[in-house]
């Protein structure tokens, strides 16, 4: 899933805020644009890559199917703890999509 990274969140394509600058007001001496305080950046594909947990988008919650590290794994395996335990619907989101 495509995702946008802004004010250090990670969005989905649905929910990605408009840009609240002047892009020409606000270039860096390198002429690129502003960072992604001013302006979303992105799409980054694969959920916004690999992390050391599931990455979910701050505006609707929605899961982004990210690439785990191995510490992400074992974070998973964590989360989801004892199989004897029913598994809210996050746990079993992510069992689904990283461990079967």
């Amino acid at each position: 899933m495509n995702t946008y990274i802004y004010k250090a969140a990670l969005w989905c394509e649905s929910c990605v805020p408009e840009s609240l600058c002047d892009q020409d007001a606000h270039t860096w001496k390198s002429g690129s644009l502003c960072d992604s305080d001013c302006t979303p950046i992105g799409p980054y594909g694969d959920g916004g890559g690999e992390s050391d947990t599931p990455q979910h988008c701050d505006g609707c919650e929605v899961f982004l199917e990210n690439p785990l590290t191995s510490d992400g794994y074992d974070y998973v395996v964590e989360a989801i703890g004892d199989s004897t335990v029913a598994l809210t619907d996050i746990q079993r989101l992510w069992s689904d999509f990283y461990l079967d």
